[in-house]
C-alpha cells in the first residue's frame, strides 16, 4: 500500500462518525444505488454505457467531486481511462505505462491506495497534477478485480483534503466488486463467443476445403478463411520440398498488400526457418520480438524490417509426415497466445489434410495421365520395336559395336551413338534397352530435330496449365515418361543452345520443373542419345556446350556406314525383301546377281535406310516370284560415282556439296545449314548449286 495511505482497514477516520446521527436515508441510498448497480450491469449494452450510467449516481452519492475508471490493456500493457466530474465534464486520458499513474499501481499491487492530500504526494507527479488540474485535493483507489481476473481500477477524489469515509469505501467496495464481476461476465461472453465463431470457423473451413482437391483451388480457400479466423498482419503458407530439406513459399497473405511485392525469400532451407522448430517439435512455436531481435537469419531480419512483433509457426502434421507450416507475424507485441495452441493445431489440421488429400489427388491424376500418356505411345511405337535378332548383319565392324553395347546394356550408364543419316542408331538403342535392367519399363523416345526449338522444351520438360498461350491442360513430358525406363533422344546436336544447360541439369542432378511450373521434378531415366554430327567440332565452333558434351561422351558407341560393312549387304537385302514382301502382300523367292552386284558396287549414302527403301521400291515392281530391282536407276547413279571419283574438280565439288546437303537435309542458312558447313556465304551456295544443276529437293531422299 502506498504511503499515508494506512486507514484503509482498522482505524476510523473522525469524520465518518457524523452518520451514526442521520436517519437511515443515506443507507437507503446506498442500497438503491446497488440495486440499480446490479441492474445496470445486467441491462448495459458495453462498457461505455455502463460506465456513463453509474458516474452521476456514485458522484451524487458521495462527497466526492471526481471519478476515474481504469481499464488494463493487455495487448499494449498500459492502462486505459476515462473520467467524470461532478459538474458532468468528462473525457478520456491517454494511455499510459503501468508505473505512471495510482491506478497502474493498484491493478499491479492489488491493493487499495489513498493519497489524503495530492499536493503532498511525491509519487507519480505526472498523475499528480492532471488531479491538481480537475481540482482534485485528496483521492482514493481500489481495484476491479475477481478471484480470477484483474481488470483495471476505480477512483474517487474530493477537491478537499480529507478521505473517504468507511462507508464510501464500502460503497466503492461493493461496486468495484459488480463492476469486475460485469467485466469477467463481458469477457467469459467474449470468450464463449469467440469459441463459438472458432469451431464455427473450423466447420465452416472443413466445408469449404473438401469442396476441392485441386491445391491451387485450394490456397485461396485457405486464405480467405484464415483472416476470419486469427488476427495476424503476415500469413505465409510454406511447404515441405519434396527432400524434406527446404520450405518454399507456396502462398502469401498481407493486411499491406504493396508489401507482398518486396518479399523476395521464397525458398528458404529448413535450417535457417523460423519452422523448423516447429515441425521438429511436431507443436506450435511462438516467437516474440527479443527473439527476432536475437536471430541473424534472412527472414528474422526481413521480419523486423516490416515491423513484426511476434511470430507463430503451426506445423501441417498428417500421421507421420509433416507438409510444412502455417507461419502468421504480428505487428503487436504477444499478439498470439499459447492459450490459442490448440485451436491452432486444430486449423492446420485440417489444412495439412486438405493438402495432403490434394497432393494425393494430383499424383494420381499424374499417374493416371502418365500412363494414358505411355499407352499412347507405346502403341505408336509398337510397329517399330526391335529386338536383338533383328540387327542384321555378321561384318566385324558390326560385331564390335554389339559386343561393346552388350556390356554398357548392364549398367546405367549414359550412351553417345554416333554414326551416318540411316546406320541404325535407333534399333541400337533399342537393344541395349531391352538387355538393361530397365527392359520391363519404358523405352521413350525423342527426335530433337524434329521438333521446332519452341516446342522441344514443352515435349521434354512438359508444361503446366498456363504455361504459355495454348496450354489449356498440364502436360507430361518424356523425362517423366521415361521415369524408370529409358529416354533416347535422337540428332541431340539439334537442340538450341538455350535449353541445353536445363539438359544437363537433368543429367547431373536428375530433376528438373515443368515449364511454368515451381514444383521439383525427380526422376530416375536412363539417357541414350544420338547424332550424325560431329560434337566435337560443334564444341570447338560454340554451337554445342562444352559441359553437356562431356556428360553425354560417358561411353560413345560409332555405327559403320554400310559402305564400311558391305559384306552384310546381302543379308540386309534377303531382310527387306522378306519384311516388305509380308507387308505388301508379295512373295519374292529370289534376288538376281546382278542386282546383288548392282547393289554391292553402290556408296550407300542413306545406309541401310536407303537401301531398305530401294529394295521397298522394288518389291513395288515385282510382278513375279523374282526381285525386280530399278538397275538402270541404280547404274545411273554408280556411273556418276565411279566418274565422279575420276572427275574433274567441279565433279568432286558437285559431289561434296550434294552430300553435305543430305546431311544437312537441304537446309542452307543458319549455323548448322550446307552454307556454314561449307564455309561459304549463302548466296555463294545458291549460285554454285544453280551453275551445278544441283536441285536440293533431290538431296532429301
Amino acid at each position: 500500500m502506498l504511503e499515508n495511505s494506512p486507514r484503509l482497514e482498522g482505524e476510523v477516520p473522525q469524520n465518518e462518525k457524523r452518520y451514526d446521527h442521520r436517519s437511515d436515508s443515506p443507507r437507503r441510498d446506498r442500497d438503491r444505488l446497488l440495486l440499480e448497480t446490479t441492474d445496470l450491469v445486467v441491462r448495459a449494452r458495453n462498457l461505455p454505457d455502463l460506465f456513463k450510467e453509474l458516474a452521476p449516481r456514485i458522484l451524487g452519492l458521495t462527497d466526492c467531486e471526481f471519478l476515474k475508471f481504469c481499464l488494463h490493456d493487455p495487448c499494449q500493457n498500459c492502462m486505459t481511462t476515462r473520467y467524470w466530474k461532478r459538474n458532468q465534464e468528462s473525457g478520456q486520458f491517454d494511455a499510459f505505462p503501468m508505473d505512471e499513474r495510482v491506478c497502474g499501481w493498484v491493478w499491479m499491487q492489488q491493493e487499495a491506495a489513498t493519497i489524503p492530500d495530492v499536493e503532498k504526494e511525491k509519487r507519480f507527479p505526472v498523475c499528480m497534477q492532471e488531479l491538481r488540474k480537475h481540482g482534485v485535493r485528496s483521492y482514493s483507489v481500489l481495484p476491479l478485480s475477481t478471484a480470477a481476473h484483474r481488470f483495471g481500477a476505480i477512483g474517487l477524489g474530493k477537491s478537499v483534503p480529507e478521505l473517504l469515509t468507511m462507508q464510501d469505501m464500502e460503497l466503492l467496495s461493493r461496486i468495484a466488486q459488480m463492476v469486475a464481476l460485469a467485466l469477467e461476465n463481458r469477457e467469459t461472453h467474449r470468450a464463449w463467443q469467440e469459441q463459438q465463431e472458432r469451431l464455427q470457423g473450423l466447420v465452416t473451413l472443413s466445408q469449404e476445403l473438401s469442396s476441392s482437391l485441386d491445391l491451387e483451388k485450394l490456397v485461396p480457400i485457405i486464405l480467405n478463411n484464415l483472416r476470419l479466423m486469427v488476427h495476424y498482419d503476415h500469413a505465409v503458407l510454406g511447404l515441405l520440398e519434396e527432400d524434406g530439406k527446404a520450405l518454399r513459399k507456396y502462398a502469401m497473405d498481407s493486411s499491406q498488400p504493396d508489401e507482398l511485392a518486396d518479399t523476395k525469400i521464397n525458398h528458404v532451407p529448413l535450417e535457417h526457418s523460423l519452422s523448423a522448430r516447429a515441425i521438429e517439435t511436431r507443436s506450435v512455436t511462438f516467437w516474440t520480438a527479443d527473439d527476432l531481435s536475437n536471430l541473424e537469419t534472412p527472414v528474422a531480419k526481413a521480419l523486423r524490417a516490416k515491423g513484426i512483433q511476434a511470430v507463430c509457426n503451426v506445423p501441417l502434421i498428417t500421421g507421420s509426415r509433416a507438409w510444412g507450416s502455417l507461419n502468421f507475424g504480428s505487428k503487436q507485441r504477444d499478439a498470439f497466445s499459447p492459450a490459442d495452441t490448440q485451436y491452432l493445431q486444430q486449423l492446420a489440421n485440417q489444412i495439412a489434410a486438405a493438402l495432403h488429400n490434394a497432393r494425393a489427388f494430383r499424383e494420381i491424376a499424374q499417374l493416371k495421365d502418365r500412363l494414358a500418356g505411355e499407352k499412347r505411345y507405346l502403341e505408336s511405337e509398337i510397329h517399330s520395336e526391335m529386338r536383338w535378332d533383328e540387327i542384321v548383319g555378321n561384318s566385324p565392324t558390326l560385331k564390335r559395336v554389339l559386343d561393346y553395347a552388350t556390356i554398357v546394356a548392364a549398367t546405367d550408364s549414359t550412351v553417345l551413338i554416333t554414326g551416318e543419316t540411316g546406320t541404325g542408331k535407333e534399333q541400337v538403342a533399342r537393344a541395349i534397352h531391352s538387355m538393361s535392367r530397365r527392359k520391363d519399363r519404358s523405352f521413350i523416345k525423342l527426335n530433337c530435330a524434329a521438333i521446332p526449338t519452341g516446342l522441344l522444351e514443352s515435349e521434354l520438360f512438359g508444361h503446366e496449365k498456363g504455361a504459355f498461350t495454348g496450354a489449356v491442360s498440364q502436360k507430361i513430358g518424356r523425362l517423366e515418361l521415361a521415369d524408370k525406363g529409358t529416354l533416347f533422344l535422337d540428332e541431340i546436336g539439334e537442340i538450341a543452345l538455350e535449353l541445353q544447360p536445363k539438359l544437363l541439369r537433368v543429367l547431373q542432378d536428375q530433376e528438373f520443373e515443368r515449364l511454368g511450373g515451381t514444383r521439383t521434378i525427380r526422376v530416375d531415366a536412363r539417357l541414350i542419345a544420338a547424332t550424325n554430327r560431329d560434337l566435337a567440332r560443334a564444341v570447338e565452333e560454340k554451337q554445342f556446350r562444352s559441359d553437356l558434351f562431356y556428360r553425354l561422351h560417358v561411353f560413345p558407341l560409332h555405327l559403320p556406314a554400310l559402305r564400311d560393312r558391305r559384306e552384310d549387304i546381302p543379308m540386309l537385302v534377303h531382310h527387306f525383301v522378306e519384311k516388305s514382301g509380308l507387308r505388301l502382300g508379295r512373295r519374292i523367292e529370289s534376288v538376281p546377281e546382278e542386282a546383288l552386284q548392282a547393289m554391292l558396287q553402290w556408296n550407300w549414302p542413306g545406309n541401310i535406310r536407303e537401301l531398305e527403301n530401294f529394295i521397298e521400291r522394288s518389291v513395288i515392281l515385282s510382278d513375279g516370284h523374282e526381285l525386280r530391282s530399278p538397275l538402270a536407276e541404280l547404274r545411273h547413279e554408280i556411273a556418276w560415282q565411279r566418274a565422279g571419283s575420276e572427275g574433274t574438280l567441279q565433279d568432286r565439288e558437285r559431289e561434296h556439296i550434294i552430300e553435305v546437303l543430305r546431311q544437312t537435309r537441304g537446309v542452307l542458312s543458319g549455323p548448322r545449314g550446307a552454307a556454314s558447313r561449307l564455309g561459304l556465304k549463302r548466296t555463294t551456295l545458291q549460285y554454285k548449286l544453280q551453275k551445278l544443276g544441283i536441285s536440293r529437293m533431290e538431296c532429301l531422299d
